[in-house]
């Protein structure tokens, strides 16, 4: 074979899976112009405000209980935030002491459902000895955290 008809095949081959990435051509299967519409509507681009738009694609929805959020943020808000995530409802903080008490405690929050409700709410509290938190305390501060959340459901008047 020559060198000529080595670098024609050569650029042959390139030519034809070029092509072929293309998705017409010689191999077929050109789009319609009702495909090439889908497809554009397809690659569409979301943005983070999609999140919170009305849509019914649940993954897609922000399912966290905003009062919920709010007062578990208004409650525990002696205590530094160290990581917070709405998209999944898990508030995490740092040690703090509350106002009155000797004591600090940190405390993770995760809000599991969109609905006003106690079982929506999953509160775990640790103090700085490392110990665990009586089931007393961690009970008074979900009661507050509640209640809270009712008042601001109240006040925005959606009831």
């Amino acid at each position: 074979m020559t060198r000529f008809a080595v670098r024609a095949a050569a650029t042959l081959a390139l030519t034809m899976s070029v092509a072929a990435c293309g998705g017409g051509g010689i191999f077929g299967g050109g789009n319609s112009q009702a495909q090439q519409q889908t497809s554009t509507a397809e690659r569409r681009e979301s943005t983070i405000w999609d999140l919170f738009s009305n849509n019914r694609d649940s993954n897609k929805a922000v399912a966290v209980n905003k009062y919920l959020w709010n007062a578990s943020l208004e409650v525990l808000n002696f205590l530094p935030i160290q990581s917070i995530d709405p998209f999944t409802g898990v508030i995490v903080t740092g040690y703090g002491t509350p106002p009155g008490g000797g004591r600090a405690y940190r405390a993770t929050v995760h809000i599991t459902d969109p609905a006003l409700d106690a079982r929506s709410l999953k509160l775990s509290m640790q103090s700085s000895g490392g110990g665990a938190v009586a089931p007393g305390t961690v009970q008074a501060v979900e009661d507050a955290i509640l209640t809270r959340a009712r008042q601001l459901r109240v006040a925005d008047g959606r009831l």
